[in-house]
Formats: structure tokens, C-alpha cells, sequence
């Protein structure tokens, strides 16, 4: 306990309120860094092996954002409007979402990106994030690439998914120059890691589920960049029609995985512990004025 205690006062997290106390007060974004910080090191220090086959269970749940998203295309007859197309798209792709937050696996762009909160507090090594970054990526990968031989088998011969869908839906994210699908990646990136930083701070189910709904939602709506929503959305097109290749599937990899990590790395890790620890230093505090 005293270590942790030390530990934590680097980051300015710690009060001598109970544990009980401070749970209770979980939209203090103290406590909600502070409970970023212990899921992370959580997943730092699990096996890899668990780890691993935790990141390929979330690669096929995320996959049933972008298979109900071609079920969408595939099904319907047409939308009154782009606006209408684009909220429904971006609606059904939330599920897969939910899936995998809800059910806490290990998706890269979710709470696997604020494994950089350990690092930044000292509590965790360069080596620990890009051993734990590695093997979720790899492992997402892979997951979503065993999804895109389900939709493959089962989608054109059900008739509910086919090549004409998923070549509309890749080309969207394939099209673009590196730089904007870099842009868009790093939105992306900066809503799944809110995502993670908001669910932290609520209290109730229900909760969790209006904030990854009205959050992610915003991804599938865009279409911004999903490093791994998108791989099965990419790999299908290309699996299930000619349009689209495997070299536009590294273009597109490439620029989303970096700016997927810019996005929640940056945006939400560094700059929320930065002010929460600069805060924590200063003359006034939170906890020094309810001590």
C-alpha cells in the first residue's frame, strides 16, 4: 500500500480520503486518472498469452460494427438522404464498439492507448507499453482478419453483405492521401481514447452505454479512421471484389494505425495527465481544499 501510495502522489491522484470515498466521487478526473492508471498497469503486468487472446476476441467483436454496416448497405433500398445514409451507418457501427468496451477486451485504439499513463507517471517502462502495444495490435489484426473469412462465407451466400457494400464502405477510407486519412485517424484515435476516459468517470451501466454510443458514433458517421474497424471493413472489400487491393490496405493501415495512436496518445493521455498533474502542483488543489 505504501508503495502504491508513493507511486501515485508522482501524480497528484492520491489523497488520504478512503478508497471507498474516492470511488464514490468518480467524475473527479483525480480518481478518473487514477483509475486509468490502475486498469493500465493491470493490463501491463496480465500474461501475454491472456492478453493476447483477449486482443483477438476484441478484433471479432469490433468486426460486427462493419458487418452490420454492410448488412445496412447491402439490405436497404436506398436512404431519403446522405444525411440519413450516414447516421444510420454510423449508428450500427457502434455495436461493435460496445461489444468490445463493455465487455473490456483489448482493443488497440481503446484503453490500450492510455497504457501510456503508467509511463508517464513512472510507473511503467517504454519496453512494458510497446510489448503490451504489440501484442493487442497483432492480436486485433488477427481477430478482424478471422471475421473477414465469416463475412466472406456467409455474407454473399445469405445475401445479406455483399462485395458492393464493403467496396463502397473501403473505398471511403481508402481513397484519401496519407496525410488526411493521418488527419481523420487522429479524430479517431482522440474519440476512442475519450471514450475510455469517459466510461471510466460513470457510475451505472447505462451510463457506459449512452457514452460509447454517443461518442463512437461520430467514427462511423465521419467516416473517420479506424485502424481495426476499418481492417475488416478494407479486408472484406478486398476479399470479396477486385476493386480494392492489398496495397490499398497498407496504404490505409499504415496512416490509421499512426494517427490512431497520435489521437488517443496525445490527445487524451498526455494532455489529461498533464493538467491533472500540473494542477495537482500547484498552491491550490482539489484535495487540499476537502482535507
Amino acid at each position: 500500500m505504501a508503495r502504491s501510495d508513493e507511486a501515485d502522489s508522482r501524480s497528484g491522484v492520491t489523497s488520504d480520503r478512503p478508497e471507498r470515498e474516492r470511488l464514490d466521487d468518480s467524475l473527479s478526473y483525480h480518481d478518473i486518472l487514477q483509475r486509468e492508471i490502475r486498469n493500465a498497469l493491470r493490463e501491463i503486468r496480465r500474461p501475454t498469452p491472456a492478453v493476447f487472446i483477449s486482443g483477438v476476441s476484441a478484433g471479432l467483436n469490433v468486426s460486427f460494427g462493419a458487418l452490420f454496416m454492410g448488412m445496412v448497405l447491402s439490405l436497404s433500398n436506398g436512404f431519403s438522404s446522405p444525411v440519413v445514409a450516414r447516421l444510420t451507418l454510423g449508428s450500427v457501427s457502434t455495436i461493435g464498439f460496445l461489444f468490445v468496451i463493455l465487455g473490456q477486451t483489448e482493443l488497440f485504439t481503446a484503453h490500450t492507448t492510455m497504457a501510456i499513463l503508467p509511463v508517464l507517471d513512472g510507473r511503467a517502462s517504454l519496453r512494458d507499453l510497446g510489448e503490451l502495444w504489440a501484442a493487442v495490435y497483432v492480436s486485433n489484426l488477427l481477430g478482424c482478419a478471422g471475421f473477414v473469412v465469416l463475412i466472406a462465407m456467409l455474407g454473399p451466400t445469405l445475401d445479406i453483405a455483399g462485395g458492393a457494400a464493403f467496396t463502397a464502405l473501403a473505398t471511403e477510407l481508402v481513397d484519401p492521401a496519407g496525410p488526411a486519412i493521418f488527419l481523420s485517424a487522429v479524430i479517431a484515435g482522440w474519440l476512442m481514447g475519450l471514450v475510455t476516459w469517459l466510461v471510466a468517470g460513470c457510475q451505472d451501466t447505462t451510463s457506459r452505454v449512452l457514452v460509447v454510443i454517443i461518442v463512437t458514433a461520430g467514427i462511423g458517421f465521419a467516416p473517420f479512421h479506424h485502424a481495426l474497424l476499418g481492417t475488416t471493413e478494407v479486408l472484406s472489400a478486398v476479399v470479396l471484389g477486385p476493386a480494392v487491393t492489398l496495397a490499398d490496405f497498407g496504404h490505409f493501415l499504415l496512416w490509421t494505425t499512426a494517427g490512431n495512436v497520435v489521437g488517443g496518445a496525445v490527445f487524451v493521455a498526455l494532455l489529461n495527465y498533464g493538467h491533472v498533474a500540473y494542477f495537482a502542483g500547484s498552491e491550490y488543489s482539489y484535495y487540499d481544499e476537502n482535507q
